[in-house]
């Protein structure tokens, strides 16, 4: 079964996760992202796209029940640099890429939020890097997207104490262009993409790879020391007490080991 839909209406690509219930991103779903990434930008036709998530979330997280047969270093470290490269590929791509946001961005949701250039979001909507508190730290570029969009101070409050923001909060901080009621998500997210589609794609492809400059300094520094970091913690006693409680739905216990 896909894990994504696919619809195209005029010059807008309508990119949908469908992985109930919680969107998680699994190796599977990140792959099956870049493929419909790589699909789409051989549209010439197409250009804005919308990501959005099917059911109750935009994406609650990454699949922590894979995050079990992790077995080794090496597997660990694939896959942040599989998430880091599919991230990576969203925010330079040459068409923009809109995030349509309810109910969840949290973890792996909302670091491919990020990766996003422009985000809708609902004003009951919760987004956050939640990662500390099941003993390991965000894996997908998500340490060094967040400061960049909320700034330092307030990224570095919502890593370490791994508390979400409101959608209304979101909009104060710089996370969401747009902040919306729930029911005016699809129409107001589908004016933004049409009001970019009326463009010349020239003009569109051109703008989208100046803009990609602003953000390149001491990125793959940060990303590469990213991937090395969640490796280690992932080695640790409190790494697989976190994962293990979450999936039993209690509270850690963590031993700083």
């Amino acid at each position: 079964m896909s894990l994504l839909k696919l619809d195209i209406e005029d010059n807008i690509a309508i990119l949908t996760i469908e992985s109930p219930p919680a969107n998680a991103l699994s190796t599977k779903l990140l792959s099956s992202l870049d493929e419909q990434f790589e699909v789409i930008n051989k549209n010439e036709n197409v250009k804005a796209i919308i990501l959005k998530g099917e059911g109750k979330f935009f994406s609650a997280g990454a699949d922590i029940k894979e995050f079990t047969s992790l077995q080794n270093a090496s597997d660990t470290t694939s896959l942040a640099e599989n998430g880091q490269k599919v991230f990576k590929k969203i925010e330079n791509n040459p068409i923009p890429v809109i995030a349509s946001i309810h109910g969840a961005a949290l973890g792996g949701g909302l670091e491919l939020a990020l990766s996003c250039h422009i985000r809708i979001v609902t004003k009951t909507a919760i987004l956050g890097l939640p990662e500390t508190t099941l003993g390991i730290i965000p894996g997908f570029a998500g340490t060094q997207r967040l400061p960049n969009v909320v700034g330092q101070a307030k990224a570095t409050e919502m890593m370490l104490t791994g508390d979400p923001i409101s959608g209304v909060e979101a909009g104060k901080y710089g996370l969401a262009n747009h902040v919306v009621e729930e029911e005016e998500l699809e129409d107001v997210t589908k004016k933004i993409a049409r009001k970019i589609a009326s463009k010349s794609k020239l003009t569109i492809n051109h703008v989208m790879e100046l803009v990609s400059y602003a953000t390149r300094e001491n990125f793959e520094e940060g990303v590469a020391k990213e991937a090395e970091l969640f490796t280690d913690v992932f080695q640790t006693e409190d790494a697989s007490e976190g994962i293990q409680a979450f999936i039993e739905k209690r509270k850690p216990s963590f031993k700083d080991k």
